[in-house]
């Protein structure tokens, strides 16, 4: 029976999720499976790898075919790494405590540059917020920069209003003051006039 190690597709629409299984190579891709052995989560970034690297190495060692995903994925685990040393252990080209050193060396260098990776995005992320802000804080004073000459001129005609209003209330004023002086001087006249007149008959 030949055996692969391959992606069975989970999750839904638009947002895929795999399990890491080997299975019998003629059964269907979401079929029945022999062993689960991790899973795939390409929604995030980097992606989330969960993988049982010894028993992958085990179906590798037992003539298990990885599609070619499936083999990207164990070597960015260091599945094949663990195999290939394994194999020189088995031909004597080093021992069990040196293979296990390159291979703890080796995952600590991947530590490395997956922890240089995710700094790199959050920079990246932190860097595109600011620029974000910036823009929103240009758009806004851009805004309030718009709508302030409209306020002076607001202002300007309330102001007129008010000078109007005043100047239109003197004017009522010294009209109202000029008239009253006329009416009391006619009045006046009147009074004199009628009184000479008085007099004279008199």
């Amino acid at each position: 029976m030949a055996v692969k190690l391959r992606l069975q597709r989970h999750g839904k629409k638009g947002k895929p999720f795999y399990w890491i299984v080997a299975a019998d190579a003629r059964s269907k891709r979401d079929g029945k499976f022999l062993e689960k052995l991790g899973s795939y989560n390409p929604n995030v970034n980097p992606a989330i790898i969960d993988l049982d690297v010894d028993g992958a190495v085990r179906w590798l060692q037992n003539g298990a075919q990885p599609t070619d995903t499936a083999k990207a994925i164990l070597s960015y685990k260091g599945a094949l790494l663990k195999n290939h040393l394994a194999g020189g252990v088995r031909k004597g080209a080093l021992t069990e405590e040196q293979a296990e050193a390159k291979f703890q060396a080796w995952l600590d260098e991947k530590a490395t540059q997956v922890d240089s990776k995710k700094d790199g995005l959050a920079k990246a992320d932190a860097e595109v917020r600011a620029k974000a802000l910036d823009a929103e804080k240009a758009a806004n004073e851009a805004r309030i920069a718009a709508a302030a000459p409209v306020v002076e001129e607001e202002v300007a005609e309330d102001v007129s209003e008010e000078t109007t209003n005043e100047v239109t209330e003197e004017v009522l004023e010294e009209a109202t003051t000029e008239t009253t002086e006329e009416v009391v001087e006619e009045a006046t006249a009147e009074i004199a006039e009628e009184v000479k007149a008085t007099n004279e008959e008199e």
